[in-house]
């Protein structure tokens, strides 16, 4: 087992392609390799969807906290492989299961996003994410991703994750 290591946001942008306004991790809190992942992401009040969703009462949406999940599941993924991405490494969202959603996620919220690797089959990985805010679970979902194997040699082998 690797010793845990943490990220601020300039690591994270080296190690993920993401950038604003899509960029949702802020801080790597906890990373074990080939393990499992806490993060962070603030929700402010800035964020461009608050504007539409909704206006009375501004809510950060689902399919938002998903793609912060994801986005936790391939920096996991990343730094278990000790890849860093460019044009010919990457990992793809290819698929998500039993998505719950428990309460709203409001401007002003810490969002703690967690990923845990649960099994690789075929090259594709599956990761249990949870996000919470103050303790309090506010979704959950499986998460499977896979490198891009059009890159050729050049992409990350994922192998049996413990």
């Amino acid at each position: 087992m690797s010793d845990p290591i943490t990220l601020d946001i300039n690591g994270i942008m080296r190690t993920l392609p993401h950038r604003y306004p899509f960029l949702l991790v802020d801080r790597v809190l906890e990373c074990v390799r080939g393990e499992s992942i806490r993060a962070l992401k603030n929700v402010t009040f800035n964020e461009p969807f608050f504007t539409g969703h909704f206006p009375s009462r501004p809510l950060m949406p689902g399919v938002i906290i998903i793609e912060a999940l994801a986005q936790v599941a391939g920096l996991l993924a990343f730094l278990s492989a000790n890849e860093v991405p460019d044009d010919n490494t990457r990992f793809y969202f290819v698929g998500i299961d039993k998505a719950r959603f428990r309460r709203p996620v409001e401007p002003g919220d810490q969002l703690i996003l967690q990923a845990r690797f649960e099994r690789s089959f075929k090259g594709i990985w599956r990761l249990a994410t949870m996000a919470e805010v103050a303790g309090e679970e506010v979704a959950h979902a499986l998460i499977m991703i896979a490198p891009d194997l059009k890159g050729g040699n050049d992409a990350p082998v994922l192998g049996d994750v413990p």
